[in-house]
């Protein structure tokens, strides 16, 4: 068999290494922390499986679901939970539209804007998502960089005309993956004056908005004037409810965009099951996900302030359930997540994965498997201070 030409555009598996050594590490029994997978290792809510259940036993739901967006139940729920979460007015008929978690709609949207020839404005470090996709759709992805003296929060304005001129969409993701870095309003206010200005689309990644510290609260995008003439957003229950295998989420915003995204979806899938969409809206109202947003929090404060006793001097991340963490001198973020490993026990991600930008971070999750009160973040600060030479 030929594969498509295409693929071979797929840059490599730069975490093959890394997963290479896991394995190894596994094979040979070894006790390893894992602060690798970004995947929430606590349970999905009881009432929200109570409700999966109930809906599941009902045969409307095993049906496809022919509904011009998605469920309309499922898109009536999502839309008070965002006038009650963030103050803005949807229309579930124009501005809504169903996902099979926001990660699909991220893929799509590029397929639905970006024609050979188009540029997409990607983010460096960043999810790879919409970078490997605009190669994939033949558009050329230009990576403006996340630095940390600016907070990892892009400036639009160093971004070569010409290259504005060429782009299509601008994505963007905050609270943010891998960083762990927040925007503020007006941060969105300057990125839609920019958009209005330059007739590109943003898409923006808001996954983690509910993964929130500190009296913190992230605002969407949509909650600027005009907005939505300019934006889609993407969200997901994944993180909020614990319900990444589920495959749930909704875009929001542009009414243009919306309708282009849902063209391409209507010929690609039917849909994901109803029974899951109906449980989706009841639990954007109802459910509660605190006691793992509690335990993401204390493993928090356990990791960070356990690295910066080591040498590190970071501050707690205000959102997301990651730690971004610089490496220490002599060490590149692969050679440091190598080392972590094979001296430590400790899996974190290289931050080159995300870009050349990310290069010199390492990247370690909060969410643990095996861990039950943050005593594995306790274990793997005294491996690091017992097995890392960490040349401060």
């Amino acid at each position: 068999m030929q594969q498509a030409k295409r693929l071979s555009l797929i840059p490599p598996y730069l975490f093959g290494e890394i997963a290479r050594l896991k394995r190894q590490a596994l094979a040979e029994g070894k006790d390893l922390i894992d602060l690798g997978i970004g995947d929430p290792d606590q349970p999905t809510p009881i009432e929200v499986i109570d409700h999966l259940t109930e809906y599941s036993h009902d045969p409307s739901t095993h049906c496809y679901d022919e509904s011009a967006n998605g469920r309309v139940e499922f898109l009536d729920q999502a839309a008070v939970w965002f006038k009650s979460r963030f103050g803005v007015d949807l229309d579930p008929k124009t501005e809504m539209l169903e996902l099979i978690g926001s990660k699909e709609g991220l893929a799509h949207i590029v397929w639905a804007t970006i024609d050979p020839g188009d540029v997409a404005l990607v983010p460096d470090p960043g999810y790879t998502v919409v970078k490997v996709n605009t190669l994939l759709a033949g558009g050329t992805p230009y990576e403006f960089p996340l630095l940390p003296e600016n907070g990892f929060l892009p400036e639009l304005e160093k971004i070569p005309a010409d290259v504005v001129k060429k782009a299509k969409i601008i994505y963007l993701n905050y609270p943010n993956n891998p960083t762990g870095a927040i925007a503020t309003k007006e941060f969105f206010q300057k990125v839609v004056n920019w958009a209005r200005e330059t007739g590109v689309l943003v898409v923006h990644d808001c996954a983690y908005s509910e993964v929130n510290f500190d009296g913190y609260k992230a605002p969407s995008i949509l909650e600027v004037e005009g907005a939505k003439e300019v934006a889609i957003e993407m969200h997901s229950l994944s993180k909020t409810f614990n319900m990444t295998g589920w495959r749930i989420g909704f875009a929001a915003g542009s009414p243009d965009a919306i309708k282009a995204l849902n063209t391409l979806k209507s010929n690609v899938d039917s849909k994901q099951f109803a029974a899951i969409a109906l449980t989706a809206g009841w639990a954007l109202n109802n459910a509660s996900n605190s006691a793992a947003l509690e335990l993401i929090k204390r493993r928090r404060d356990i990791l960070v302030d356990g690295l910066n006793r080591l040498g590190w001097s970071l501050e707690k991340p205000k959102a997301t359930f990651y730690v971004w963490a610089p490496v220490p001198p002599g060490y590149t973020s692969v050679t440091f997540a190598k080392t972590l490993l094979e001296d430590a026990n400790v899996l974190a991600i290289p931050g080159l994965g995300y870009g050349p930008h990310g290069d010199g971070f390492i990247r370690m999750s909060l969410t643990v498997n095996g861990d039950k009160n943050g005593e594995r973040l306790a274990q793997a600060i005294e491996r690091i201070r017992d097995g890392v030479k960490l040349n401060w």
